[in-house]
């Protein structure tokens, strides 16, 4: 996705001052719907994925199953979602009111990264209809996908 820089935003992107935090999204006000529509969305992709409960890894449900299992304990499902080589994303599923997920930038080196997280961000905001928050759990800035503007932009 156009727009973002490498080269200006790389400093921020791979800062160790984040002691480890991860980015994280989650999107509000979101039905069972809007999480079927996202496991759809990385199926349709193609991106790579592992879906793990407990600690075994399974096939990918539907959301209304996943979403009416019981809460808490070892046994929290989460998706694991490569769209690229540079960019994992892991969502953990909660309840059918949030989108939780967070994003590892570790391996984040360069434009194409950078543009594979941007285009993941925009596809998931294009597919929902809506904007796509994230932050670092310390503060600070982060990139989000704005609905309005169709554009990812640091936050």
């Amino acid at each position: 996705m156009a727009g973002l820089s490498w080269q200006d935003h790389a400093g921020w992107l791979r800062d160790p001052g984040r002691d480890g935090w991860l980015p994280g999204g989650g999107i509000v006000d979101t039905t069972v719907g809007d999480w079927q529509a996202v496991l759809d969305l990385v199926v349709e992709r193609g991106w790579e994925r592992t879906f793990v409960v407990g600690c075994f890894e399974v096939p990918l449900p539907r959301a209304e199953e996943v979403l009416s299992w019981p809460q808490g304990g070892a046994a929290r499902p989460v998706l694991s979602v490569r769209p690229g080589p540079e960019v994992g994303v892991v969502f953990r599923f909660g309840r059918a009111e949030r989108i939780d997920f967070d994003v590892d930038v570790e391996q984040l080196r360069g434009q194409e990264g950078l543009d594979v997280l941007c285009g993941f961000l925009a596809a998931v905001g294009r597919r929902l209809g809506r904007s796509v928050p994230t932050d670092v759990g310390g503060g600070g800035p982060f990139l989000g996908y704005d609905l309005e503007t169709d554009r990812v932009r640091v936050r």
